[in-house]
């Protein structure tokens, strides 16, 4: 029997490639055997050298993209967080926030785009403000569920040995909750990606978005595949890089 911690995760990444390798297969022969037009679908040969053409246009809006979708998604782990932490400090907050935050949340995220476009303007900073507040409610919720786990009795042994209130918060409700937060914070990077590239489509610069719209202005749909896929292997890339965080902070898992 194996023993190597590593294994599982291995096996599944073998999987996925094995299934997408599986898919890209069937979606380039029935593209070619039934002689499909690029509006319709693209073989996948045909976008995958779209993409050697156009690789420095795809790699400096992916770039772009991604800059915008780390610092929204760093802004709102932060506010959703110190949202969290705020009502578990203090309850009385609970009432206030917990409702507020849901109702902003109840609203499609892209409703707001055109508000945020106006007040920030076409460039970066509505992006960013876009994906934190796409990705706060969810770490909100993630790290209040996660607090809310830590058994009362614990706190109060703490309090009795003297603990003051930091040092709960440090040894006894981060670790508590530290695996749900995590479970937010990788759940939350597709999610800031996908907001990030339908605002750029609304209006932008620069990034994905932006070269998905110009390429359905102009009709070249090749174009547009090739994006969506480099989107796809971004997104997947960040949702990699936190996932190996996940394991090596919650070792214990």
């Amino acid at each position: 029997m194996s023993t190597d911690p590593m294994a599982p995760s291995r096996h599944a990444l073998a999987r996925g490639i094995f299934g997408g390798v599986a898919l890209f297969l069937v979606w380039e022969f029935v593209a070619r055997g039934f002689d499909l037009p690029s509006y319709i679908l693209p073989a996948v040969s045909e976008i995958v050298a779209r993409i050697w053409t156009a690789r420095a246009a795809l790699g400096n809006a992916a770039a772009y993209t991604l800059g915008e979708s780390v610092a929204g998604y760093l802004l709102g782990g932060a506010i959703g967080v110190g949202l969290a932490l705020c009502v578990t400090l203090v309850p009385p907050l609970r009432k206030v926030i917990v409702p507020a935050a849901t109702a902003v949340n109840s609203v499609p995220v892209v409703a707001f785009s055109p508000l945020i476009l106006l007040w920030f303007g076409m460039g970066m900073t509505s992006k960013i403000v876009m994906v934190a507040v796409a990705v706060s409610f969810t770490m909100f919720v993630s790290a209040l569920a996660g607090f809310d786990r830590v058994d009362e009795r614990s706190v109060n042994l703490m309090r009795s040995f003297g603990a003051s209130r930091a040092a709960i918060l440090w040894k006894l409700r981060l670790p508590t909750a530290l695996p749900l937060i995590l479970s937010g914070m990788r759940l939350s990077t597709v999610r800031s990606l996908i907001v990030a590239i339908v605002t750029e489509m609304l209006g932008a610069y620069g990034g994905l978005g932006w070269v998905i719209y110009q390429a359905v202005v102009v009709i070249d749909f090749v174009q547009v595949w090739a994006a969506i896929f480099i989107a796809s292997l971004a997104s997947l890339a960040f949702f990699g890089v936190v996932s190996w965080l996940e394991r090596r902070l919650v070792f214990w898992r």
